[in-house]
């Protein structure tokens, strides 16, 4: 079936949120709610698509090619430290949703894409305080889907700071929420933290699309092959069943595209998110199978002639690097100072740039993740609804008298968790 799907024009005039036909009038772009992402994936079966981390143009640019070349629905989404308001990344929570349509209509992309806003981290009440503020000119800025992200804090304060944040969301828009800080092998989720979690949004008329969890990967440049345990994601998804949230995979890069099938296959993850190994291609930096920059003996990226930025770019980039001590995992700094230095090498460089990221997020569509063909199941998802809200995913089934906030508070002080280590896990 063809990307440009005998549904389109219905589902462009229906399906577009609010916000961005307010801010797209004229648009082509079938920019939708991540809801319907979510349900275009589930309805497949056994599949998940790429939430591709856009931490600088031409990684858009590149990912929404292989979508269009796939027939995938997508997710374009940037996280609050890459985008958020101390940023490290020229992408943003406010300008992404108009460099997603921008780069749509001008490329003819006519598979929908949803855009995200990825780890809206909330640490404690000033971060509260913020968001009431913050989220609502995310949305007025084109943003379609969000993850409240108080996996930072206690159990308790994490449910309690989803349901306070909760009415700034609007009810169309796709929802994510998090249990367990993403810390690799250390304080991994439990069984009984996600029914917590998600038993209490139930309580509250709140049904996630997704839920994150620390199921033993890391943000990042990995150095342990560990990373996702399957076998205790399942275990999780299967508990979480009568509450029909699916998984949000996060730290996809540091894991072998055979892991990664499985975790496609044998769970309900719908959503996979892969930033590191994208900034990378774009730079020219070696990638393997697992998403990992290589290094070379000297512990520095390899830089492979001839793909990516320029010779003479890249030198000057690293010489930025060693100036300010940067190891490995900090050259994620890089993004913003060089964003205006990447757009300004001549067109041949930029599109071979964006052309490695296609490369790499074809084959995770169409060879690991399953997720070819699902622009068509998107597409029947909003005429099905026949709207943009494609309305809530699961229905009540937890009694709200037993979820006020002291019995919250009662009910986390006996709950099975490992928090492991503290530390500042942002990607």
């Amino acid at each position: 079936m063809s990307a440009q799907h005998t549904g389109f024009d219905k589902a462009l005039a229906i399906g577009r949120p609010p916000n961005i036909v307010k801010l797209f009038p004229n648009s082509r772009a079938l920019i939708v709610s991540g809801k319907v992402i979510d349900a275009a994936l589930a309805k497949k079966g056994r599949a998940m698509t790429i939430a591709a981390n856009g931490r600088n143009h031409l990684v858009i640019r590149g990912a929404l090619m292989a979508a269009q070349k796939a027939n995938a629905a997508i997710i374009i989404e940037i996280a609050k430290s890459e985008g958020g308001a101390k940023a490290y990344c020229a992408t943003n929570y406010w300008n992404m949703a108009a460099q997603v349509d921008q780069l749509m209509n001008e490329l003819g992309i006519s598979v929908p894409v949803a855009v995200h806003a990825d780890h809206y981290g909330i640490k404690g009440p000033k971060d509260i305080a913020q968001a009431k503020v913050e989220i609502p000119t995310m949305f007025e800025a084109g943003i379609t889907s969000i993850a409240i992200d108080a996996s930072h804090l206690p159990d308790a304060d994490n449910l309690l700071a989803c349901l306070e944040l909760n009415p700034l969301i609007p009810a169309w828009a796709g929802l994510e929420t998090e249990v367990g800080e993403i810390k690799g092998k250390e304080g991994l989720s439990t069984v009984d933290e996600a029914l917590f979690l998600i038993k209490g949004l139930n309580a509250h008329g709140i049904f996630p699309n997704w839920i994150a969890l620390n199921n033993g990967t890391a943000h990042g440049i990995q150095s342990s092959d560990l990373g996702i345990q399957v076998e205790l994601t399942k275990e999780i998804h299967q508990a979480l069943e009568p509450y029909q949230v699916s998984g949000a995979q996060h730290g996809t890069s540091g894991n072998d595209s055979a892991r990664l099938r499985r975790i496609a296959s044998e769970t309900r993850t719908t959503k996979a998110n892969v930033a590191t190994a994208l900034q990378m291609l774009t730079w020219g930096v070696k990638v393997n199978d697992f998403g990992n920059a290589e290094l070379d003996e000297n512990k520095q990226f390899i830089k492979v002639p001839g793909q990516g930025v320029s010779e003479e770019l890249w030198a000057e980039m690293k010489a930025y690097a060693t100036e300010r001590n940067y190891k490995a995992g900090d050259y994620k700094n890089l993004n913003l100072p060089f964003e205006n230095k990447m757009m300004s090498q001549p067109a041949a460089i930029r599109e071979r740039s964006a052309q490695a990221v296609q490369d790499f997020v074809y084959r995770l569509l169409t060879e690991v993740f399953n997720a070819s063909d699902t622009a068509p199941l998107a597409i029947e998802a909003i005429l099905a609804a026949g709207s943009y809200d494609l309305g809530p995913k699961a229905s009540r089934i937890e009694d709200p008298a037993q979820w006020t906030a002291e019995k919250i508070r009662d009910k986390a002080s006996h709950l099975n968790q490992d928090k492991g280590a503290k530390g500042d896990f942002d990607d």
